[in-house]
């Protein structure tokens, strides 16, 4: 390794913490000591310093204990006469710079509030294209996306292209290879975000290209997303520097990339990304580190030319990705999910409560269907004018040996995403009340409604061949025939709803396992039952069915359930054994249906996390979208950390939405009798479901017995409107030791 490279790191570094020191000191001078500092809406302080050393920053004098072990790591400045290896050295300037750099961001936000927009979406009319550090809110949001393997990484660039052309082409390379991009820093002035703007390109998390901040510093944004993943999705304690590091480097695949000329604190920010196993590569010609060490394979790459520095990342980072080619005329990849078609760029649309637009996938017999064919029946896009609304039938056959009438609504979900993924596109909803609304720059490249069939036959074969064997797919755009697919269509939703819910945990000798998560919580094993669907919210009893089926080597493994051992609790000896297993001898035993005794374990992908309340005798949940306070003390992302990783914690059980009115939910419990609060958010978002259920119990004013945080975030404050509502909880027999 040149000791050119060490030297310039360490000189960048020596250059950071100095900065960083002059800034705090201007700091105290302005504001008191005890002034509260830190970053919006999370419960991990400033992250990467909290993660690494376990330090918790919350006031403007909490700053001098980081700032002094960031002085302390840096090293001498290189003789002369100084031989190899610089590899340390370089790492801990590189580290004390990555500190700083954090340090400098909480004071920046301290001193300029309002800076950053921290959303999940830039305001780009009001000048506010800086999205800054992401919430725990946006975290576990996405960070679901990484653990299910739908995000495979990210590339952190920073700097800007030599072009508006060159940067919308790498970070499209990007979109298609389904990675996220996190930008940051600019290059003489110019930012690759606002290239891409002025490229026309829609930025944001909903896009997966995120604009951190102007300068490199805001780099570390990434660095602390990637280091609370560790914490939060994989159970590693705060303070726990090797494991978060090596957690990193096995599990989070991501890269830097650094346009534009590499200077002295670029040059100490990539020694800083090596500790996580994170190369650099640099399109300018800088010394390079090629030998393997913490890194997988190269540690800096210089000279890497733009029509291969994607390409390349991808390799020296050791990650796989797959590009999805598809013969439509528009890009295609998860990336265009979170895009959005607004009014100013619609040509046409369809349902949205405008017209009806009905999905409908039915199973048929070989010798009915030709595999490939599509049929659009009726006028097509190029029959309207922009501004035009339609209606729309998409009827979806398929056929194969394998296939089962069960597996049909698990494909007919997948209209959404998949049609989605098409660039200029927009999907919302499903069944009877999807709604499609088309750019007009998906019309400028050619878009036809055959290319949705295109798509969906494609992507059926590619994701469902081992059930399938032909898709063929029909697209009505004439009312008459519409109405009368959705005549057809509602008749079958009710027909397998009433399948679904009248399906038991007794009337299966079979459960699911869902290990997906263990990629970054290892001792987790989710257990799905009929009446226990994922606690992600993504996987029901028929979902792990189908993908065994599409995938007997995969996460979703059969289990016999076995000798029931406690029918109240949920408890089976081959579920029990098979747990025993897969989290390689952490967890022993647990309950389907009890938080109070051995729970399930949780991960941090939940989309709620249950509580008791003692004092209220009851349970609260709290969903992932609400980032207030509980009245169990703590907010979801607090919770997540202490239960998250794979652990059983009594008191406390990870959960779906849907799970919430399942029969058995915490059956052994008491059941959602025990309900006494819940965000407004949720309460209303699973209202009909609540009420449904209350009438069952005969409670039916049971929905307006449930506190939220429009009643109170304690305990002490919710009391009394339990017993105003003579809430069943109060009177049941106690919770612990009833």
């Amino acid at each position: 390794m040149s000791k050119l490279i060490a030297f310039a790191a360490i000189q960048g570094g020596y250059k950071v913490v100095s900065a960083t020191e002059g800034l705090y000191r201007n700091a105290l001078e302005t504001y008191n000591a005890d002034t509260k500092i830190g970053f919006p809406n999370t419960a991990y302080y400033l992250p990467v310093i909290y993660s690494l050393t376990g330090m918790k920053v919350e006031t403007l004098e909490d700053l001098k204990k980081p700032l002094e072990f960031a002085r302390g790591l840096l090293p001498p400045h290189v003789k002369g006469k100084h031989h190899l290896p610089f590899l340390g050295p370089l790492l801990d300037a590189g580290m004390a710079s990555i500190f700083c750099y954090e340090i400098m961001e909480a004071l920046r936000i301290l001193k300029e509030p309002d800076f950053y927009m921290p959303t999940e979406d830039p305001d780009i009319e009001a000048g506010k294209i800086w999205v800054g550090p992401a919430d725990d809110t946006i975290l576990r949001k996405r960070g679901v996306e990484f653990v299910d393997g739908s995000a495979p990484g990210f590339a952190a660039i920073v700097g800007a292209a030599p072009t508006i052309e060159i940067a919308k082409d790498i970070v499209e390379d990007y979109q298609k290879r389904s990675l996220y991009i996190f930008c940051a820093a600019h290059h003489n002035g110019t930012t690759i975000v606002q290239q891409l703007l002025d490229a026309g390109v829609q930025i944001g998390w909903n896009t997966r290209i995120v604009p951190f901040g102007p300068d490199i510093s805001s780099a570390v944004f990434a660095l602390g997303f990637a280091n609370r993943a560790a914490m939060a999705f994989g159970g590693v304690k705060p303070g726990d520097y090797k494991k978060i590091l090596l957690y990193n480097k096995d599990r989070i695949f991501a890269f830097v990339n650094a346009l534009g000329d590499v200077g002295t604190e670029w040059g100490v920010a990539a020694a800083g990304c090596v500790n996580w196993g994170f190369p650099t590569l640099a399109d300018s010609d800088i010394p390079e580190i090629l030998p393997t060490g913490i890194c997988t394979y190269e540690h800096v790459v210089a000279n890497v030319p733009h029509s291969e520095i994607c390409q390349r990342s991808v390799e020296v980072r050791g990650l796989k990705t797959i590009v999805s080619n598809i013969d439509i005329p528009c890009a295609f990849g998860p990336a265009y999910e979170g895009e959005r078609v607004r009014g100013a760029d619609l040509y046409a649309q369809c349902g949205g409560g405008k017209t009806q637009c009905t999905e409908l996938v039915k199973m048929a017999e070989m010798n009915e269907i030709e595999d490939g064919k599509v049929i659009v029946n009726g006028p097509d896009v190029g029959d309207l004018k922009k501004g035009d609304t339609f209606p729309l039938g998409i009827y979806i056959q398929v056929a194969g040996r394998e296939m089962q009438t069960d597996f049909e609504p698990i494909l007919e979900r997948q209209c959404h995403h998949l049609i989605n993924y098409i660039q200029g596109i927009m999907h919302i909803g499903q069944r009877d009340i999807a709604w499609v609304r088309i750019s007009d720059a998906a019309i400028e490249k050619g878009f036809t409604l055959k290319d949705l069939g295109v798509v969906l036959h494609a992507k059926f074969h590619q994701d469902f061949g081992k059930i399938l064997d032909k898709v063929q797919v029909t697209l009505f755009t004439k009312k008459e025939d519409v109405d009368k697919l959705t005549t057809r269509a509602r008749a079958e939703y009710k027909t397998r709803d009433e399948r679904v819910e009248k399906m038991t945990d007794e009337d299966v000798e079979i459960y699911y396992s869902c290990t997906l998560c263990q990629s970054f919580a290892p001792n987790h094993v989710c257990t799905v039952s009929p009446e226990r669907t994922g606690l992600c919210g993504a996987y029901n009893w028929m979902d792990c069915k189908a993908s065994y089926e599409i995938n007997a080597t995969g996460p979703n493994q059969p289990i016999e359930k076995g000798e029931c051992l406690d029918p109240k609790l949920g408890q089976w000896k081959g579920v029990n054994d098979f747990v025993y297993k897969a989290s390689r001898g952490a967890v022993t035993h647990y309950n389907f249906y009890s938080m109070v005794i051995d729970p399930m374990t949780t991960c941090g992908c939940c989309e709620c996390i249950a509580a008791m309340l003692p004092s209220c005798n009851g349970v609260m949940t709290v969903n992932r979208d609400y980032a207030g306070d509980t009245p169990c003390g703590m907010k979801f992302t607090t919770l997540a950390g202490v239960m998250g990783g794979g652990a059983s914690s009594p008191g406390f059980v990870g959960h779906s939405k849907f799970n919430i009115t399942q029969a058995k939910f915490i059956k052994g419990d008491g059941g959602i009798a025990r309900m006494v609060w819940m965000p407004k958010i949720l309460k209303e978002e699973i209202k009909d479901r609540i009420v449904k259920i209350g009438e069952k119990m005969g409670i039916p004013n049971f929905y307006d017995m449930i506190a939220d945080e429009t009643v109170g975030i304690t305990e002490e404050e919710i009391l009394p409107f339990l017993q105003e509502k003579g809430h069943p909880a109060l009177s049941m027999d106690p919770l612990i030791g009833g």
